[in-house]
């Protein structure tokens, strides 16, 4: 697969101020090149339509960054758009740099209104939009929001989620046809049965799963007081799970949990995927394939594994809600005071599971990949912060305070009729997602 390509385009005309122009193109192509190594930039500005047609020879790009360097007139943003029909676009208008009453130095702006004239009637979907000149944070915070969700959308063509089980009875929110995940997302979605996973760890020994209890024990706490029995069958599906992510490349996977591996194979798969999370392979529980989906691109993200639960608790006081799950969380959100503790499943009382509340963050995000009464993909987006917060119940918490009233967002939310399981990820990635969200053409409802 090519590499992540942006084209920026700086385009005008050569009756206006040029020396102003090529200022902030320089300043341009460097903010460019400082968010991304693949950028293809012209030697100079394109301030002709045969120029721009040359240069768009020479480019195959996942997002097109067209900037009025001047005024140009809407046949610049059409060559563009014949050539370059889908890919995303990042319309950027300079600021005048001088306004002293006398002569007009760029016009950019009038020229950003002639582009995204053409855009419209030229193709349906939304593009992106900046107004202001390369040095400043607000421009350069934007401009990297694009791009880090532009990289997204092309990455997510290669991605591969592996639903592992069915979604258990009335669960099926969570449940993916690989048609829809390709066509959507660009994701491919492939599924297997739980047995196989679970036949596949019965056929280890001891000794062929000792090097991942190992590594188990070095990051959880207490994982010797579980039976042995449990133990090891975690120690042996462990190495199962993690052989098959390794040996078929998978970003991501929903694996059924209960009951199966309560009752056919006796011990749960929960502590599994949290060692999974931390490895870098996104793992939610009861297959839910859009939840592991937005555990997926938040970890692309953020860089930092995603918490995956259920809102449990909200406390209009403290304007926060509680997420929780039976104990699937990443170790390293552990709270440094207590660690990854191991336990057993709230339910089944079954080990192990993780025991603990996750560590604080000043930002958050809470993300729902979800579809509408219709079958319609839409994006929950929340900010907010992770508190500092002891366990809530057996299991894995954290706590939000979320930035917008945490009431509303219950009630809307629950009279919408969203999905019951959410991802929250660690820092702020808002932005991003909204941005991704329009490249997708798919509807938010953002807090």
């Amino acid at each position: 697969m090519k590499p992540f390509e942006i084209a920026y385009l700086p385009i005008g005309v050569g009756t206006f101020h040029l020396e102003s122009a090529r200022a902030e193109f320089e300043q341009s192509a460097a903010l460019l090149r400082s968010l991304d190594g693949n950028v293809r930039v012209p030697d100079d500005l394109l301030l002709t339509v045969d120029r721009l047609s040359a240069f768009l020879e020479t480019v195959s790009p996942d997002l097109i960054v067209l900037q009025n360097a001047t005024f140009a007139n809407g046949a610049y943003a059409e060559e563009v758009l014949a050539r370059f029909p889908n890919a995303p676009i990042l319309l950027w208008t300079l600021r005048e740099p001088v306004i002293d009453g006398g002569r007009l130095r760029l016009n950019s702006l009038t020229g950003a209104y002639s582009a995204a004239n053409a855009i419209r009637r030229f193709r349906e979907g939304p593009f992106e939009y900046v107004f202001g000149s390369p040095a400043e944070d607000a421009v350069q915070k934007r401009v990297a929001a694009v791009v880090r969700a532009a990289r997204l959308r092309f990455e997510m063509k290669s991605m591969r989620l592996v639903q592992i089980g069915h979604t258990p009875e009335g669960f099926g929110f969570g449940r993916a046809l690989d048609l829809e995940m390709r066509k959507t997302f660009g994701v491919k979605l492939e599924s297997v049965e739980a047995r196989e996973l679970i036949d596949r760890a019965r056929s280890f020994t001891d000794e062929d799963a000792a090097a991942y209890l190992a590594k188990a024990k070095s990051a959880m706490s207490g994982l010797d007081e579980t039976p042995d029995r449990n133990r090891l069958d975690f120690a042996r599906l462990y190495k199962a799970y993690d052989e098959f992510v390794t040996e078929r490349h998978v970003d991501a996977i929903a694996s059924r949990c209960w009951p199966d591996f309560f009752t056919s194979f006796g011990t749960p798969v929960c502590a599994v995927l949290a060692m999974l999370n931390d490895r870098g392979v996104a793992a939610s529980c009861e297959a839910d394939a859009y939840g592991a989906l937005s555990m997926a691109l938040g970890r692309k993200l953020t860089g930092t594994p995603a918490f995956f639960g259920d809102p449990v608790s909200l406390d209009e006081a403290e304007n926060t809600i509680s997420f929780w799950h039976c104990g699937t969380a990443a170790c390293s959100l552990a709270r440094e005071d207590t660690g990854a503790c191991v336990g057993v499943h709230c339910n089944r009382r079954i080990g192990p599971t993780l025991e603990f509340g996750c560590k604080a963050a000043p930002a958050a995000t809470v993300f729902r990949i979800g579809q509408d009464r219709n079958g319609a993909f839409r994006f929950f987006i929340c900010s907010g912060e992770v508190l500092d917060k002891p366990r809530q119940f057996l299991g894995t918490s954290l706590v939000v305070r979320t930035n917008a009233p945490a009431k509303e967002i219950v009630e809307t939310t629950v009279l919408d009729g969203w999905e019951p399981h959410y991802t929250v990820l660690y820092g702020d990635c808002a932005d991003e997602l909204g941005i991704l969200a329009r490249m997708l053409d798919l509807p938010v409802l953002r807090y």
